[in-house]
């Protein structure tokens, strides 16, 4: 499952990259991030150090995980707040189509005529499709610098100099939050097992 997130990971990270150089920010292009390939993508704690924790100590959580962010030069945006939103959730947008297209092999795999017992690898993938709307639901917490706090800021009018000022501690805050409210990995759960049955309900499961 990890090797799993690590793709899941990239392809968050491409749909970041790829937003960007539609909206006139190439960055991420010229410094070869715009790719699936995990290699250019692993942040040593996010993508490695916290997903092999939550799997070998099995705390009771999903794993979740994150990969080194995607640059960006905002200067290069050809509308500022309008790009920053479309850029921020083209990761988690990726997610979800990743879900979907997991989802709608896994009901076409059972239709095939092949063995599909109840230990048979092709059940893995729903669990890999949960695990993609858990990055797409974790990434839409409106906390510095997670993907859903660009959609907050332009919401209240926050500036982009308070925003980055925040960010610098995003993590000390995510994790505060975190302990503070465990009800959030919940809440993120609760949301991303909504979302695959009703993904299953739609492809007639």
């Amino acid at each position: 499952m990890w090797l799993c997130l690590v793709v899941l990971l990239s392809f968050h990270e491409f749909g970041h990259a790829w937003a960007a150089h539609k909206c006139g920010d190439d960055t991420a292009r010229l410094m070869g991030r715009m790719t699936i390939n995990p290699i250019v993508h692993i942040d040593p704690i996010g993508t490695v150090l916290i997903p092999l924790a939550i799997l070998l100590f099995d705390p009771g959580i999903a794993i979740f995980g994150w990969a080194k962010p995607v640059p960006v030069n905002p200067s290069n945006y050809e509308n500022s707040k309008r790009d920053d939103i479309l850029i921020s959730m083209a990761g988690p947008a990726m997610n979800v189509i990743l879900a979907i297209l997991l989802m709608a092999v896994y009901r076409l795999a059972l239709e095939l005529p092949i063995d599909v017992g109840a230990g048979a690898v092709v059940h893995n993938l729903e669990l890999i499709a949960f695990i993609s709307m858990i990055l797409c639901v974790f990434n839409l917490i409106p906390i510095p610098p997670l993907d859903g706090s660009h959609v907050m800021r332009h919401v209240i009018g926050m500036s982009e100099e308070t925003y980055m000022k925040i960010a610098q501690y995003g993590f000390i805050v995510l994790l505060v939050a975190i302990n503070l409210f465990p009800q959030l990995f919940r809440i993120v759960g609760a949301v991303s097992v909504g979302t695959i049955e009703l993904f299953r309900t739609v492809l007639l499961f």
